[in-house]
C-alpha cells in the first residue's frame, strides 16, 4: 500500500470509477446521473486552482484502492478557512482501514494549508462513515432533514466537523 498525489493522467480513470459506483449503488453521493471522463478535467482543475489536495491509495500494483480530497465548502470569502471533505474507497477495498488512513493525511493536509475546520456531509444512514469520522475527532454539527431524494426515499445530510488549531494568525479578507 502507498499513498500518492492524484493525477488525471494517472488517476482520473480509477476515480471516475469509485465515483460512478457510488453514485449508482449508494446514497453516499446524493447524485443521479454518473460522471463523464470530460467532468474529471474540471474536477481536477479546481482542485488545481486552490492547491487541493487528492490524496490516493495504491496497492502493490499502482491501482487506486480509494481517495481523499476536499474542495469550497461556500464561495464567500469569510469561509476561506472552512473546506468540505470526501473519502471513498473503491468496494473490493472497504473495511480494510483506508478510509480511515486517507482522513488522516487529508487532516495533515489541511492543517499543513492552515484551514480551520473540515465539513463532511454524510448520509444519515451511513453509520460506518459516522464512525470512522467520529473516531478521528470529527463532531455532529446538525442534520437537514430529507434534503435529497434518491431510490425512492427522502434523505438526511448530517453534517460533521473537524475544527483545526491553524491557522496561528487569521485574517479577515
Amino acid at each position: 500500500m502507498k499513498f500518492v498525489t492524484c493525477t488525471l493522467a494517472t488517476h482520473g480513470a480509477a476515480i471516475l470509477d469509485i465515483l460512478n459506483e457510488q453514485i449508482r449503488t449508494s446514497t453516499a453521493v446524493y447524485e443521479y446521473v454518473e460522471r463523464t471522463p470530460e467532468s474529471m478535467v474540471a474536477w481536477f482543475n479546481a482542485k488545481e486552482a486552490r492547491n487541493y489536495p487528492v490524496i490516493g491509495v495504491e496497492d502493490e500494483h499502482g491501482a487506486l484502492m480509494g481517495f481523499a480530497t476536499y474542495g469550497v465548502f461556500r464561495e464567500r470569502p469569510a469561509y476561506k478557512y472552512t473546506v468540505e471533505h470526501s473519502v471513498y474507497v473503491h468496494e473490493d477495498h472497504r473495511g480494510k482501514g483506508l478510509g480511515l488512513a486517507l482522513m488522516e493525511r487529508l487532516i495533515e493536509a489541511a492543517r499543513a494549508q492552515d484551514l480551520h475546520v473540515l465539513v463532511g456531509g454524510i448520509d444519515a444512514t451511513n453509520a460506518v462513515s459516522i464512525a470512522m469520522h467520529e473516531k478521528l475527532g470529527f463532531v455532529h454539527a446538525g442534520t437537514i432533514r430529507e434534503s435529497g431524494y434518491k431510490f425512492g426515499a427522502w434523505l438526511d445530510l448530517a453534517f460533521y466537523q473537524l475544527t483545526l488549531q491553524t491557522p496561528h494568525d487569521p485574517v479577515d479578507g
